[in-house]
């Protein structure tokens, strides 16, 4: 028991450090635009990856593991907070997905986001009960901010 509290620890510190080294180059002004739209579809990129597996687990797709649901939880609510230090002014004329409204409606957009880092967080939260219909339950609202988000600010 000690033994698995000493690697989760572990884990979750190197999750921590990494998170940081993340948002470091975020908090300063990217190099080049390039820069600042790799790095929000990288952060998007794996919390896409974490919420895939718990999705088919929760869709029935796998066998439900409440460990692997939980780190996985835990990954998306940490990196939720990241990808949108790198929608900066200066790369609207980056080639990516991102629609012009991201820029117009700036509002709408932070908006959009803050409400995808709440629902991550109860995913986590769903995610430690080992409750396999609490997690589906915000696995849904997850998907749903993941949706409402993409349907306004991003092109196919």
């Amino acid at each position: 028991m000690k033994k698995q509290s000493a690697l989760h620890a572990v884990a979750t510190f190197a999750l921590t450090i990494a998170a940081f080294a993340f948002s470091a180059p975020a908090s300063a002004q990217f190099q080049k635009p390039e820069d600042a739209v790799k790095f929000r579809q990288s952060a998007l990129t794996v919390i896409a990856n974490q919420f895939g597996r718990i999705g088919a687990m929760a869709n029935g797709r796998a066998p439900f593991d409440a460990k692997v649901a939980q780190d996985s939880a835990h990954v998306v609510a940490t990196l939720s907070t990241l990808p949108w230090a790198g929608f900066v002014a200066n790369t609207e004329s980056v080639k990516s997905r991102a629609k012009p409204e991201i820029w117009k409606e700036a509002g709408k957009f932070k908006e959009a986001s803050d409400k995808f880092v709440a629902e991550a967080a109860k995913l986590e939260a769903a995610a430690k009960t080992g409750n396999l219909d609490a997690i589906k339950t915000a696995f849904g609202a997850v998907g749903g901010s993941c949706k409402a988000c993409h349907d306004a600010f991003r092109t196919e």
